[in-house]
């Protein structure tokens, strides 16, 4: 089963949305949305196992897919908010807690190169904790 993108995002009323790009090359899209990323990528889930249900009761071919999900900025600030503090991202990233804290807000918005800065530092811990042994 192949695996394709879905995106995650903010809206301007605090709301969130997910949605598959149209570069995916399915039949079909789907979309959700709900009052936090959570809300949103669990009706995301619902409406593409509702579309498969329909497709198998019609007798139609359904290609299944595994999702990726990608977050904007501020997204993926608050939906990992109770694992990742402002403070340690700081520390990872060497940007202010501060400046973290006005993405989410939406007082600013951060830039591509960034956003890149955070995210390679986030992949270099995944990747520092994924080479972890306890004793």
């Amino acid at each position: 089963m192949r695996t394709v993108r879905v995106f995650i995002e903010r809206g301007k009323d605090g709301s969130y949305g997910a949605y598959m790009p149209d570069d995916n090359n399915l039949s079909y899209g789907v979309i959700g949305d709900g009052a936090t990323a959570a809300d949103a990528i669990a009706d995301f889930k619902a409406v593409y196992e509702d579309m498969k249900q329909a497709a198998q009761a019609e007798n139609r071919e359904f290609e299944g897919v595994d999702f990726a999900f990608s977050y904007d900025l501020p997204s993926f600030l608050v939906y990992y908010a109770d694992l990742i503090s402002y403070k340690g991202l700081a520390r990872l990233t060497g940007i202010s807690a501060a400046q973290l804290s006005q993405y989410v807000s939406g007082y600013r918005t951060p830039s591509p190169k960034t956003t890149a800065k955070i995210q390679t530092a986030l992949h270099a811990f995944g990747k520092e904790l994924s080479q972890l042994r306890l004793v």
